[in-house]
């Protein structure tokens, strides 16, 4: 229990920290792909759509892991509280309430990941079904 008291923000936000700077990199990576993209060089649709969504199912995963990875951080920070309210026999409504508040800060983190790229990922999947959409009108 001990090391999870010391350790588990740490975790938890480094965990967070990899999941945004992922969803940073993906969607550059992305919208430098889409900008260049000629869509006249495919002659598969496809094979236009498999690279159009590299990189999607990695963001999906993000935004809807993220509130989770929050929470479980949230769920043992509170489990840490309750075992130190035990061990002590007793603690003031002041010990008690830093204790949660500092627990729900992993739940705040985890959406604050979650919803930009819930929004990041949108965004993408509308850009892809635009340019396949353009690839089919080209092909006619």
């Amino acid at each position: 229990m001990e090391f999870l008291k010391l350790h588990i923000d740490h975790i938890v936000f480094v965990v967070l920290g990899i999941m945004g700077f992922l969803t940073i990199w993906f969607t550059v990576e992305r919208v430098m792909f889409y900008w260049k993209i000629k869509v006249d060089t495919y002659e598969d649709i496809d094979m236009l759509e498999e690279h159009l969504t590299k990189n999607l199912t990695t963001l999906y995963i993000i935004y809807s892991n993220a509130p989770y990875v929050g929470l479980l951080g949230t769920v043992v920070g509170i489990m840490i509280t309750f075992y130190d309210m035990g061990m002590s026999g007793g603690m003031d409504a002041k010990t008690i309430m830093v204790g949660l508040s500092l627990a729900l800060k992993a739940t705040a983190l985890g959406l604050v990941v979650a919803i930009p790229t819930l929004v990041i990922y949108n965004a993408l999947v509308r850009k892809v079904d635009t340019i396949v959409n353009r690839f089919k009108v080209a092909k006619k």
